[in-house]
């Protein structure tokens, strides 16, 4: 039995990080990248005329997806982006209440088929985000093993105006800490770290606001 079975996720507490998706503009060379870089395999699955959900898996076990960006996204603008998704008990009292705390609700509430309900917020510093209320589908079977995610971090320029506004909508508590010329914040939800935050130092540039999904490895060489 490999590690990644041994260590299947069947539920997501609520305020949890579940689930990581890619839009990409160049589908086929993300499968490529993705499947060769961490052994992924994968599974086209279409959703409409002209669209395709590709899940990608690790060991049998869905690990992320991805898709190609449509026009209608591009045409806003939207770059491609790892989007990452919170579990929550009901994403309409999520969203109003994300709305309520100054965030923006870009996606309304809406049912994806019979797997689960979604609604897409931008925070009140920028960043995007999903949520996500489970049916079918609880999110990821395999995390916090190698080449599967395993931290969310927010960059924002407004730590304490992002931090107020997470702690508001999931109950997440903050650990701050200073690391050299940095401040990071840690979000704990319950006893659990949820993910981690900090702003921008001058040397890293002009970093728009974002959640940035990392991945576990066996070794970066």
């Amino acid at each position: 039995m490999t590690e990644a079975r041994m260590q299947e996720t069947t539920h997501f507490a609520p305020g949890t990080f579940c689930w990581v998706e890619l839009g990409t503009t160049k589908g086929e060379a993300a499968k490529k990248f993705y499947t060769s870089l961490f052994g992924w395999d994968y599974v086209d699955n279409p959703v409409g005329p002209d669209m395709v959900y590709t899940m990608l898996q690790l060991d049998g076990k869905d690990v992320g997806a991805l898709y190609q960006l449509p026009g209608e996204m591009l045409s806003q603008g939207i770059p491609p982006n790892w989007l990452s998704y919170v579990s929550v008990a009901s994403a309409d009292e999520a969203a109003k209440k994300a709305k309520a705390a100054g965030g923006t609700i870009m996606k309304e509430p809406f049912d994806v088929m019979d797997v689960g309900r979604m609604a897409v917020i931008k925070d009140p510093t920028g960043a995007v985000f999903a949520l996500w209320q489970p049916r079918k589908h609880h999110g990821a079977a395999v995390v916090n093993v190698p080449n599967s995610f395993c931290w969310n971090e927010l960059s924002t320029k407004d730590p304490a105006k992002a931090g107020e506004f997470y702690s508001t909508l999931f109950g997440w508590d903050r650990k701050v800490q200073e690391l050299g010329p940095m401040t990071y914040t840690s979000f704990i939800n319950g006893t659990r770290p949820a993910g981690g935050m900090f702003k921008p130092t001058p040397e890293m540039g002009n970093i728009p606001p974002n959640w940035l999904v990392y991945f576990a490895v066996d070794a970066l060489a």
